[in-house]
């Protein structure tokens, strides 16, 4: 429903809008997202969405929205929406397709993988500003020293591994990401065919120059930096 202090009789009062005047982030030309709140569209009620669009094996980073449930549908090629349920700990992988849907619970840790190229998404919110909290924040704050001591690593490797990872990364891998350099077992592609199958719900179904402004840590989608 719309805003309870919404005066719709005033002449700045919205009813439509373009998400392409809104990027949210942009790796390149075929791996971007557009955003649209109640920043955007004022007569907006507890709703917002993203539209999402990503080539093959491009990745949506693990995340969470932690003031928002997420409803992510596919509009055209296919993706895995993939969360862990942290009442079952299990990692659940739902591969969609045009016309289907995966539900993500508020709070929950999830990513979206493009299976195929020109994949097209719409994640919508019950917010009307979603937040985000992204798993590259998490791993590039939280000292390594922390991790080592925690979950008993080596301290020096911790730190090595996870140095590449300077700033938030949306969609990933980073466009700069040279997979025959990552030391140890390459993780490319981050998931198989037997992941597929084990998804529950869904059978196995097989270059602008613009800057890129990065969303701060949990401040429902803002930038630092913008003008």
């Amino acid at each position: 429903m719309a805003v309870s202090y919404m005066d719709f009789s005033s002449p700045s009062v919205q009813f439509s809008y373009d998400l392409n005047n809104n990027p949210f982030f942009k790796k390149d030309s075929r791996n971007f997202i557009n955003f649209l709140s109640i920043n955007q569209l004022n007569t907006l009620g507890n709703v917002s969405l993203l539209d999402i669009y990503l080539s093959k094996d491009n990745v949506i980073e693990p995340h969470i929205h932690q003031n928002a449930s997420e409803l992510v549908y596919c509009i055209s090629g296919a993706a895995v929406v993939s969360l862990i349920n942290p009442f079952t700990k299990e990692l659940l992988n739902f591969p969609i397709q045009p016309g289907q849907v995966a539900n993500v619970p508020q709070g929950w840790w999830h990513y979206e993988i493009a299976s195929v190229d020109n994949t097209h998404l719409l994640a919508i919110f019950d917010a009307p500003v979603p937040e985000f909290i992204g798993g590259s924040d998490l791993l590039r704050l939280t000292p390594a020293s922390v991790f080592a001591h925690t979950y008993c690593l080596n301290e020096a490797k911790v730190k090595d591994t996870l140095a590449p990872i300077t700033k938030t990364v949306v969609i990933g891998p980073p466009s700069d990401c040279k997979p025959n350099q990552v030391q140890g077992k390459a993780a490319h592609p981050a998931y198989s065919n037997r992941d597929y199958n084990q998804a529950q719900g869904h059978p196995h179904r097989p270059n602008l120059d613009d800057r890129q402004q990065q969303p701060v840590i949990g401040n429902g989608w803002k930038y630092d930096g913008r003008n």
